[in-house]
Parts: structure tokens; sequence; C-alpha cells
């Protein structure tokens, strides 16, 4: 993976899903090819494992499953624990295009 600090580096929004895979859960693969779909080279879409990322995780504070962020310019514009669907997080990364 490359460096988060580049990642979040960028001028257009970043949405950064941290997720868990359960076994039986759904992990939300769906909606964010729905998201990054709607907001095609806009902003980026990121999913996170946290088991495979547990130093980043526990540097973030991410508790919950999914946990949701979006970055801009290196800054944390938002954040939220908790199954989102995809208009919300389209009109949320859309607020910082």
């Amino acid at each position: 993976m490359a460096k988060f600090g580049d990642l979040i580096s960028e001028q257009k929004p970043v949405l950064i899903d941290f997720y868990f895979d359960w076994e039986d859960q759904d992990n939300g693969v769906e909606t964010l090819r729905d998201v990054a779909a709607a907001l095609g080279d806009k902003a980026k879409v990121i999913k996170i494992d946290i088991k495979k990322n547990e130093s980043l995780a526990e540097a973030l504070r991410v508790k919950g499953n999914p946990t949701f962020m979006i970055y801009k310019d290196g800054e944390m514009k938002w954040r939220q624990t908790g199954e989102q669907d995809a208009n919300t997080l389209i009109g949320l990364v859309q607020q910082y295009v």
C-alpha cells in the first residue's frame, strides 16, 4: 500500500473505508463501487482492511467497523463509524469537490 500521507494529500477529496471483513457480513464493496462510479475522477475512494493495517487503524483510533473518513489536502474533513448508503457518501464527498 502507498504511504497514508501520500494517499490523503490529494487536492481532490479522498473517501476512505476502514473495514474488517467478517465472513458472514457484507463488506460494502457494492456501495463503494457505486460511490466511485458516481464521483468519477472528482474524488478517490479507498478501502483499507483494519487487520492488515493495524498500526494505521490504531493511530487513527479506528474502533468500529466500518469507519469512513474524508480527507482533502491532507486534512480530515469528516468521519463516521457505521454503515452508510451510497447516496449519503456521494453527497458528503461532493461537499469537498
